[in-house]
C-alpha cells in the first residue's frame, strides 16, 4: 500500500509519498512557510507525487498530522486530506504530533518513556506521556511546566518537542532530550499511519480555544428590515 502523508501543523507545508509493503519512502516535498499553507498544499503533494512516480489512484491511504499545532495549518491538512480520501475513496488516518515526536524520540533512546512536550504560549504547554512501549499513559494535555517537569521526573522519560529543553533545565536533572522541533519527520507520519490502519475521520486535536478572538467593540449589529 501507498501512503500520502501530509503535515501543516507547524511551519512547515510537507507531503511524502511512503510504499508501506516495501518500508521505504517513495518521494517528498518539504517547504518551510510560516504562513500560508492552503495556497501552497496541492502544489506540494504534486511534487511528493511525481518525485515517488505514484499518481492518486495508486494511493492507498492518506495520513495528516492532527495537532496540537498551529490553528489554521491544522483545519488545512486535516480538510484537504479528509476531502482527498472521500474523493479516492480510501481511508484518511490521523496522527497526532506528540505521538509523531515520541516515536522519533524513542527511536534515538529504545526502551525508555517520553514525554512529548510542546510550548503553547500563555505559560502553558501541551504534553502526552507515553511508556516503553509508546503506550499513552498521560494525556493529550493542557498543562503548566512545573506539572510537566514533574511527569518527565517521576517517569525518567526523554523529552521531545519545542519545550523540551525548558522541561530539562527546570528539572535540574541531565534529561535525555530527543527532537526539540514543533513536528515530526513527514515520513514518521506515513509510518506511523501505515502501521495503525484504518481508524476515525481525523479531526483536529485543538487543546485550547483560538487565540484570536473577534472584538466586542468591532462587531456589527445585524440590521432590520
Amino acid at each position: 500500500m501507498k501512503v500520502l502523508a501530509i503535515d501543516c501543523a507547524a511551519s512547515l507545508c510537507a507531503a511524502c509519498v511512503y510504499d508501506a509493503a516495501a518500508g521505504r519512502e517513495l518521494g517528498r516535498s518539504v517547504l518551510d512557510l510560516g504562513k500560508g499553507h492552503a495556497e501552497h498544499l496541492m502544489a506540494v503533494i504534486a511534487e511528493a507525487l511525481t518525485g515517488g512516480a505514484t499518481d492518486y489512484a495508486e494511493l492507498g491511504a492518506i495520513a495528516v498530522s492532527v495537532g496540537p499545532g498551529s490553528f489554521t495549518g491544522l483545519r488545512v491538512g486535516v480538510s484537504t486530506a479528509r476531502g482527498l480520501a472521500l474523493a479516492l475513496n480510501i481511508p484518511a488516518i490521523g496522527v497526532t504530533t506528540l505521538e509523531a515526536l515520541a516515536a522519533e524520540a524513542a527511536a534515538a533512546f529504545p526502551g525508555r518513556a517520553v514525554l512529548a512536550a510542546l510550548d503553547a504560549g500563555r505559560e502553558e504547554i501541551h504534553a502526552a506521556l507515553y511508556n516503553k512501549a509508546l503506550g499513552l499513559t498521560y494525556g493529550p494535555a493542557v498543562t503548566a511546566l512545573p506539572e510537566a517537569t514533574a511527569l518527565a521526573m517521576a517517569s525518567a522519560a526523554v523529552v521531545a518537542g519545542t519545550a523540551a529543553v525548558q522541561i530539562a533545565a527546570t528539572s535540574g536533572l541531565a534529561c535525555d532530550i530527543g527532537p526539540r522541533t514543533a513536528t515530526a519527520d513527514i515520513l514518521t507520519y506515513a509510518r506511523l499511519a501505515a502501521a495503525r490502519g484504518e481508524g476515525e475521520r481525523p479531526k483536529p486535536l485543538y487543546l485550547r480555544g483560538a487565540d484570536a478572538k473577534p472584538q466586542a467593540g468591532f462587531i456589527l449589529s445585524r440590521q432590520q428590515n
